[in-house]
């Protein structure tokens, strides 16, 4: 193991963790966030900004509340239903990414496995819905390392370029939730059956 992956692996705590995510190689010049028209991506770059927009109005949502509770409960209701929508684009838009597939997560990068290697050093624009939440994330990386595996495959790692503090924040928000989750589950296989 390099040195820096010693240092990446202390900085960041990491989850295996199953979530449909597509990426492709950027151009020269090419930011995270541009690519093709497709009405998927357009689609894709509004459920993201839909997730950040919603973790970056929390504060003021809280706010709100401590001043006019009616106002507050008004607008749960209208971020309830806006969710509702941002969970139906995410069902259509899932379709389009393909199955979850399993990684290594963490709030500075993502490892994965890719049936062509990627030279490091190469830029990537990733789409990654996390679930079950259906969380949708457009996030720039970088490729640190291409390894191939004894099936053929490629360990692909790569560390996030260009992140946002609400994209980091949301990333560190799932990776909690899902580490509770596999501490509760593994809790309840090694308790005693009642």
């Amino acid at each position: 193991m390099s040195t820096r992956d010693a240092d990446d692996r202390r900085e960041y705590y990491r989850i295996e963790d199953s979530i449909a995510l597509e990426f492709r190689p950027l151009q020269q010049g090419e930011t995270g966030g541009e690519g093709s028209a497709d009405n998927a991506s357009t689609l894709f770059s509004l459920l993201s900004d839909l997730h950040v927009m919603d973790f970056e109005s929390q504060h003021l949502l809280r706010h709100i509340h401590e001043r006019d509770r009616t106002l507050a409960s008004y607008l749960k209701v209208i971020n309830k239903r806006i969710d509702l929508l941002g969970q139906a684009l995410a069902q259509s838009l899932l379709r389009d990414i393909g199955p979850a597939r399993q990684v290594i997560l963490s709030e500075g990068g993502i490892g994965f496995t890719s049936p062509e290697p990627i030279e490091p050093g190469t830029q990537l624009a990733i789409k990654m819905v996390l679930m079950p939440q259906a969380l949708g994330l457009l996030v720039q990386a970088v490729v640190i390392h291409s390894q191939v595996r004894a099936d053929g495959e490629f360990d692909i790692g790569t560390e996030f370029e260009a992140q946002t503090d609400a994209q980091r924040q949301l990333l560190a928000r799932h990776i909690l939730q899902k580490q509770a989750q596999q501490r509760r589950e593994a809790r309840e296989r090694s308790s005693p059956p009642a």
